[in-house]
């Protein structure tokens, strides 16, 4: 037999992209988190200029210089975060960051805290660094358990802090992220916090947990505010002595995101921001249809505040009743095992797609 790393053996594949490679094309795929929208206009035709221009060689390994120096000043003004473009480094989707950010601060047997459920990719990256991953269940709302989180904060290494989250589409308020932030500086626990949904948010105010403590590294990227999934782009800010350490694995697994994408970021950052409203707005219809639908049919649970997933309680048997009906949706274990009875729906898509989803549906629930 050929001889596999143990931490390639620890991991498994991604539960969410199994089940959408997996919907046939008659299927309602409401399991991945794409947004059905096209990049905007203005986006688009930076990168084409720079096609244009020749500008298709190696950045500086950070990224751009005037991508970072936007991305500061959206810190500055959305965020009230003075991270210094020398402080931040252009990444290639907020996976990289992530995968960085883990791989620099993390060493074997270090014990990491992530919320279960949580977003597939924490705990992969911290076992391909060597870490324990030590869950903290979320309570009956979806919000994370802050008293079983500082119970087990003495002696963990990070926290991964999501929010708005995925895949339940809670919002943390700007108390309880104050309040984790400095429970955590005061345990000497580094905070990663993964902020890719910040601008997709409907009945609450979002809250950056580096206004609340130093040592706090963020993550973010364009992917969901621009609708930019393909284009991989991200970005991760932090202390200098963290983003030294980030910017070396950086240069040896990508060199420097793809130069295409980030004029196409810079357009996006220093542009017009009427789309990012626009898609947020929409984003809150489908939500309501989707909520309004699943509550008709006596489906009860919190009504997300951001992102677009609904985790919903469905039990095992009916979830896959559900996807015998041709809605594909992600099982919840896959985001961790508190979650096997519940499933991810994505509202990234159509209104129409939607209604025909409950539609879909309705024999399954009306017995």
């Amino acid at each position: 037999m050929k001889k596999i790393s143990a931490r390639a053996r620890a991991i498994e594949m991604s539960g969410i992209r199994k089940f959408f490679q997996a919907a046939n094309p008659d299927s309602i795929n409401m399991a991945l988190g794409q947004p059905d929208f096209v990049t905007p206009d203005h986006i688009r035709d930076a990168a084409i200029q720079a096609v244009r221009d020749g500008n298709t060689g190696y950045t500086f390994n950070a990224g751009l210089p005037e991508l970072r120096e936007a991305l500061s000043e959206k810190f500055k003004n959305e965020n009230h975060l003075s991270y210094s473009p020398d402080q931040i480094i252009v990444t290639a989707g907020a996976g990289e960051a992530l995968f960085i950010a883990i791989q620099s601060l993390v060493d074997d047997g270090d014990r990491v805290l992530l919320t279960d459920p949580g977003f597939v990719s924490y705990e992969a990256c911290i076992r391909l660094a060597g870490g324990r991953p030590d869950f903290v269940s979320l309570k009956d709302d979806l919000h994370i358990n802050e008293e079983m989180l500082y119970e087990k904060m003495d002696g963990a290494r990070l926290l991964i802090l999501n929010s708005p989250n995925n895949p339940t589409g809670a919002v943390e308020s700007r108390e309880t992220i104050r309040s984790i932030t400095e429970a955590a500086m005061d345990a000497g626990v580094t905070i990663l916090s993964d902020e890719v949904y910040e601008h997709i948010i409907y009945d609450a105010v979002h809250a950056s947990a580096a206004t609340f403590g130093e040592d706090v590294i963020t993550v973010n990227a364009a992917s969901k505010t621009y609708a930019m999934t393909g284009w991989r782009l991200g970005f991760i800010a932090g202390p200098p002595e963290y983003m030294e350490q980030c910017l070396k694995v950086h240069q040896y697994c990508q060199t420097c995101a793809t130069s295409i994408s980030q004029y196409a970021g810079v357009a996006a950052y220093t542009g017009d921001q009427s789309c990012v409203k626009m898609m947020r707005d929409e984003y809150r219809a489908r939500r309501d249809i989707l909520v309004f639908g699943l509550h008709d049919l006596g489906i009860e649970f919190p009504v997300p505040q951001g992102a677009f997933y609904a985790f919903v309680p469905l039990g095992r048997e009916k979830m896959q009743e559900v996807m015998d009906a041709g809605v594909i949706v992600v099982p919840g274990d896959a985001f961790g095992p508190s979650g096997a009875e519940y499933a991810r729906f994505s509202y990234a898509t159509s209104r129409e797609n939607i209604n025909a989803a409950i539609e879909r549906m309705r024999p399954v629930f009306e017995v």
